[in-house]
């Protein structure tokens, strides 16, 4: 028996990138057939459990990948750094929650009247083909760093995120803010 054992839970495996492409084209089409089905009445109405209307919301849930765009390098610059870094810049990051919601939710209601209809279309479409190319270009290194984040700021950001979380942060966000669409007829 070889004093050398070979532990298969150290083996890499390659990440699979389809699922997080198929996720971005998915929510690409979603936004162009929502707006170009949404009146301007639908987009004024508003949102489920929001102050916001569905012209913000639907803003917001763009914004959402832009988020992830500017969240990458940050996770490959922590993900090199000690751990106690990235841990304290999360700790500050919680500690200014309130402020943060402050411009999250003023964002919303300014982005909206810049990025709506076709123009906000075609921002998700840059921006989702961006994400595309670079996710092809990571090696799995890079997909497996990580970092911590500030959990205050939102339910989806979970004490420390990889690179690969962060491709799909943006779709799950895409999906939560969805279903508080009111966007069908009937609806509020």
């Amino acid at each position: 028996m070889s004093a050398f054992r070979c532990d298969t839970s150290l083996v890499s495996h390659e990440f699979d990138r389809q699922p997080i492409h198929e996720e971005l084209e998915r929510v690409r089409l979603d936004l162009h057939q929502l707006v170009e089905q949404a009146t301007a009445f639908d987009l004024g109405r508003r949102t489920r459990d929001t102050r916001w209307t569905n012209g913000q919301m639907l803003w917001h849930m763009v914004f959402g990948y832009l988020i992830v765009w500017r969240l990458l390098p940050g996770v490959r610059l922590f993900g090199r750094l000690p751990d106690c870094f990235g841990r304290r810049f999360a700790a500050v990051l919680n500690a200014g929650t309130r402020l943060f919601h402050v411009i999250n939710y003023l964002g919303g209601c300014g982005g909206a009247v810049v990025f709506h209809g076709a123009r906000l279309a075609g921002l998700l479409d840059r921006t989702v083909s961006r994400l595309h190319r670079r996710l092809d270009a990571e090696s799995e290194e890079s997909l497996g760093r990580r970092m911590h984040f500030p959990v205050r700021w939102d339910p989806f950001f979970t004490e420390t995120m990889t690179v690969a979380d962060v491709y799909h942060y943006g779709t799950r966000h895409y999906d939560f803010h969805r279903t508080q669409l009111t966007l069908e007829p009937g609806e509020r």
